[in-house]
């Protein structure tokens, strides 16, 4: 087994290799917003999986994420021979590619988040200069009410 520290400086490496290879050397136009997140190697550095995250061209344009992930399962091979060739390891990892998703749950959070703002301000702004139905403090014993002196520690006035 390998050491970890070596398997994260691996996984590093293929990424940095791989993100060149898809930008400067790779001419499949699916790959054009195409940008690797993260890679993970096993640690008998027999496997590398490479998350990937696609941009759309522009902003009213979806990402085709399909057609990127055909781009990169058909460029698989020669990102391997790349791979191979510069990190001269006795064995080249097979590549997996997995669409990584935190940017589009990162999205989701916040579009959450900025529907419970708005609905805090919604509440605030109809809570504005009303009152309480009741007592402020429905709980307070009068003065003149038994045990109301007393001090509730549980000690008792005629031992």
């Amino acid at each position: 087994m390998a050491d970890p520290a070596r398997a994260r400086r691996l996984a590093k490496r293929i990424s940095t290799i791989v993100a060149s290879a898809i930008e400067y050397e790779i001419k499949d136009p699916r790959l054009a917003g195409v940008t690797i997140t993260d890679a993970k190697v096993t640690a008998d550095l027999h496997d590398a999986t490479l998350y990937y995250t696609v941009m759309g061209r522009s902003l009213e344009e979806d990402p085709d994420y399909g057609g990127a992930a055909a781009a990169l399962e058909g460029a698989k091979g020669v990102l391997r021979s790349k791979v191979g060739a510069g990190t001269g390891v006795r064995f080249t990892p097979t590549l997996t590619f997995v669409r990584d998703t935190v940017p589009d749950d990162a999205h989701r959070m916040s579009e959450l988040l900025a529907a419970a703002a708005a609905a805090d301000a919604d509440l605030a702004r109809i809570r504005e200069g009303k009152q309480p139905v009741g007592d402020a403090n429905p709980y307070r014993e009068a003065p003149g009410q038994p045990g109301a002196e007393d001090s509730g520690h549980g000690e008792r006035s005629g031992d």
